[in-house]
């Protein structure tokens, strides 16, 4: 943007800093969610490498700056706000900024603050996170075999997160699970997780493999088309799809024989680009407008500059102006390269 046309988009801003951001396809930007850190206790084989290299932390956002850009968009109009990761409970100070975060759900500019988890560190979290307000909370489940989550997270505790499971709901929080379907680890296992979800109430999403960053794994062997996964729960189970949304990619159906509400996430075999509303903050303050393509805005840049929201206004309306269509996303055939290079846990999950 050149420095004439960012003046006038400054001067818009500051006439009317409450209007609503809409992309140039006349989708409103309802949803954000933000990584507060990049950093996990995990390392789970679909997200990410073993050895991984973390941000230092002069790159990643303080709990200050991560809530005058939530807050800015919640002004222009967001009203479901999701924390993630990497871990979020990992990040020092994260309840502080929960709590602070909630002021706008009591003020009724915030329809909805929840939070997506591994679930690692939720029972020491649970009651606080309540008590600021987040009534649901996500938590990623893929199998419920001992030795396979050791194999799959390769450094989790399944005992750990099932308590953590419990600890959610005991504080009153209404519990998603997430189960990322991969063909030779959990395929056979995906009716059990139904059944376990069902028997405590939790409501479940399958999720097709992303093709994010580089995992030392190729893609391909792991992909398992959730197409195919919902014609085989058919012929056994009685799915009705359900209109229900959450503002979230999921398309969701009733399993009628165990009253559970099941969830596809499907980004390589039913594109859910139509109806976005939502874009993604890094942890180091790059707004993302597209979970699966490579253009970014810095927005840490615009605020570590000035103090003037009408010139984060304005960068916030030149991002989503360039809010593309839809996704790139693709398995790569010929191997295990990323459709983008970024890991899941710097963009956020």
């Amino acid at each position: 943007m050149s420095s004439t046309a960012a003046a006038v988009s400054a001067a818009d801003a500051a006439k009317n800093p409450t209007r609503p951001l809409v992309d140039p396809f006349g989708r409103a930007i309802s949803y954000l969610r933000v990584s507060v850190t990049d950093r996990c206790d995990f390392r789970c084989v679909y997200c990410m490498a073993e050895d991984m290299t973390f941000l230092p932390k002069s790159e990643v956002l303080s709990l200050e700056e991560i809530d005058r850009l939530a807050s800015a968009f919640i002004r222009r109009g967001t009203r479901k706000l999701r924390l993630t990761g990497g871990e979020p409970l990992v990040r020092r100070g994260i309840e502080d900024l929960v709590k602070s975060l909630g002021r706008h759900l009591k003020s009724g500019d915030l329809d909805e603050l929840t939070l997506t988890s591994n679930g690692s560190q939720m029972a020491r979290h649970a009651d606080n996170l309540f008590a600021a307000g987040v009534r649901r909370v996500n938590i990623s489940l893929d199998t419920l075999d001992a030795d396979r989550f050791a194999r799959i997270t390769r450094w989790g505790r399944l005992p750990q997160v099932l308590d953590g499971i419990a600890a959610a709901r005991a504080a009153g929080l209404k519990v998603k699970l997430n189960t990322v379907a991969l063909a030779h680890e959990n395929a056979h296992e995906l009716i059990d997780l139904m059944q376990f979800a069902a028997r405590g109430g939790h409501d479940l999403t399958f999720i097709e493999t992303m093709p994010l960053g580089e995992i030392d794994q190729d893609r391909v062997d792991q992909y398992l088309p959730l197409s195919t996964v919902r014609r085989q729960l058919e012929q056994r189970f009685t799915l009705t799809d359900l209109p229900h949304r959450t503002g979230g990619p999921a398309r969701y159906v009733r399993v009628e024989e165990l009253g559970l509400q099941l969830g596809f996430i499907t980004p390589l075999t039913h594109n859910f680009c139509e109806s976005c509303n939502r874009v993604r903050l890094t942890a180091t303050g790059q707004l993302y407008m597209c979970l699966g393509q490579d253009d970014q805005a810095d927005l840490r840049a615009v605020i570590r500059r000035t103090s003037s929201d009408a010139d984060l206004d304005a960068a916030l309306d030149e991002a989503i102006a360039r809010k593309p269509k839809g996704h790139d996303f693709m398995i790569d055939r010929r191997g295990a390269r990323p459709a983008v290079a970024r890991h899941m846990s710097l963009t956020g999950g």
